[in-house]
C-alpha cells in the first residue's frame, strides 16, 4: 500500500514521534506530512522518507510554534497530499487529522489527546498566563475548538494510546476510538543495567508545561529538601528554575545515555500530571524503577499499586494533586522502598512493548480494512 502519515510536528523526540517511528517499520515507504519539521533538533530519522512541511515552517514562527496555535488551520489547509495514496494515517495531539483527504481513501487517526489547550486542560493553560491575557487567550482557544470539530468527521476509524483518552474522545468528538498502546523501544528491556550503590535523588522526566504540574514537585522538594532531579524543557522551566532551591536541578538536552545515567542514581520517578497516557513512566520501569504517580488519568493504565503486597507493585499513587499528599506517598514509599522488586516492575512494563504495540496496530488496521472491503 501507498500510505501518507500526518503528523503535527518533529521539532522533538517525545512520545508522539516514537509513535511515528515505529509506524515506519510497518510502512517504510511513507510519506510524511507535518506543521513544522526541524531536522537539526530532530535527528536523521526520517532520512528515508520524502517529507512535506506546512507554509508555517519557517525558522521564526518553528521557535515560537506553541504560540501560534490560532494559525495551525491554516497550517495543515497548505499541507496538499503530492501522491495518490491507499491510506491515510494521522497522528493527533493537534490539527493533523484535518487535512484534506480525498474522497474514498481511509483516514485512519491515532489519538494521542484530543486538542488539550481547547479542550480537556483549557482551564490550566489559561490559568498559566496573566489576567490581561486571558480573554484574548480564551478567544483564540474557542476559535480553534470551533475549528477542530469541523475536522471531527474526516476519520474513518479513531485509534487511542489509552482508554482514557477513548473516554475524551467519546466526550469531545462523539466518536468510538479502540486502544493500542503506543511503544516502549525493545532496546530497553534488553539492556543489563545496574541500579547505583547510592541512589539518593527522585527523578522527573518530560516536557515542562503547565499540565505537568511540575510547579508541585517544586514545591514539594523546596519544603522536603531531598534532591530532585528534572529532566526537560518548556514553557515553564525558567520560571520555576528561578524559585528552585540548591536541592532541585534542572538538566536539558541529555542524550538517553545521560538520562539512564539519572534513572540508574534515582530511588523513584515522580509523575504528577493528568497525562493522556504517559509513556516516560513505562521507559522506567523497563529499568526496574518503581513511579510515583498522580491517580488519574493514564497512569492508572500503567502504574500497578498493591500496598499490602509492595513486591508486585510499579509504584505508588497520590491522590491530590498538592504537596502534603505527595509527601504522603513519598514517606510511604521510603517506608518500604527495599521491597520493590525491579524484576517484577521490567517484567510489567514489557507488556507495553514496541513489539506488542506493532503487533495490535497491525491487526486494527487489517481488522478495519477487511471490513471496509465487505461493506
Amino acid at each position: 500500500m501507498k500510505v501518507a502519515i500526518i503528523h503535527y510536528w518533529f521539532l522533538g523526540k517525545r512520545g508522539g514521534e516514537k509513535v511515528i517511528e515505529s509506524l515506519l517499520k510497518i510502512y517504510p515507504n511513507a510519506d510524511i506530512y507535518t506543521l513544522f519539521y526541524d531536522k537539526k533538533e530532530y535527528g536523521d530519522s526520517l532520512e528515508n522518507q520524502k517529507v512535506y512541511t506546512s507554509i508555517l515552517n519557517k525558522s521564526f514562527l518553528k521557535k515560537h510554534y506553541q504560540k501560534i496555535f490560532p494559525l495551525y488551520p491554516l497550517g495543515i489547509k497548505s499541507l496538499k497530499l503530492r501522491s495518490s495514496y491507499d491510506l491515510i494515517i494521522s497522528s493527533e495531539s493537534g490539527p493533523a487529522k484535518g487535512i484534506e483527504i480525498p474522497k474514498g481513501v481511509p483516514h485512519i487517526c491515532y489519538v494521542h489527546s484530543p486538542m488539550r489547550y481547547c479542550w480537556s486542560h483549557k482551564e490550566v493553560y489559561l490559568n498559566s498566563v496573566s489576567r490581561s491575557i486571558k480573554p484574548i487567550l480564551s478567544f483564540f482557544l474557542e476559535r480553534l475548538r470551533r475549528w477542530d470539530e469541523t475536522t471531527i468527521d474526516n476519520v474513518d476509524l479513531y485509534l487511542s494510546n489509552s482508554k482514557n483518552v477513548s473516554k475524551r474522545i467519546e466526550k469531545y468528538y462523539h466518536r468510538e476510538a479502540e486502544v493500542v498502546y503506543p511503544p516502549i523501544s525493545d532496546e530497553l528491556f534488553l539492556k543489563e543495567v545496574s541500579f547505583a550503590k547510592e541512589r539518593n535523588q527522585y527523578l522527573s522526566f518530560g516536557a515542562i508545561t503547565p499540565y505537568k504540574k511540575i510547579d508541585l514537585l517544586v514545591d514539594t522538594f523546596n519544603k522536603n529538601g531531598k534532591k530532585l532531579v528534572i529532566i526537560g524543557d518548556g514553557s515553564e522551566r525558567k520560571k520555576l528554575e528561578e524559585k528552585s532551591k540548591q536541592n532541585i536541578q534542572f538538566k536539558t538536552k541529555l542524550t538517553w545515555s545521560e538520562i539512564e545515567i539519572e534513572i540508574l542514581k534515582s530511588k523513584a520517578l515522580l509523575f504528577p500530571g493528568d497525562e493522556d497516557f504517559g509513556m516516560i513512566p513505562l521507559e522506567v520501569m523497563a529499568y526496574g524503577l518503581p513511579v510515583i504517580a498522580y491517580k488519574k488519568g493514564g497512569a492508572l493504565e500503567t502504574v500497578i499499586e498493591n500496598r499490602k503486597q509492595i513486591e508486585r507493585s510499579s509504584g505508588l499513587f497520590f491522590a491530590k494533586q498538592n504537596v502534603s499528599s505527595i509527601e504522603g506517598s513519598i514517606a510511604f514509599f521510603e517506608a518500604n522502598e527495599e521491597r520493590f522488586n525491579p524484576k517484577w516492575i521490567k517484567n510489567h512494563a514489557k507488556a507495553f512493548s514496541e513489539e506488542q504495540f506493532l503487533v495490535n496496530f497491525k491487526l486494527k488496521i487489517e481488522t478495519f480494512l477487511n471490513r471496509t472491503i465487505e461493506n
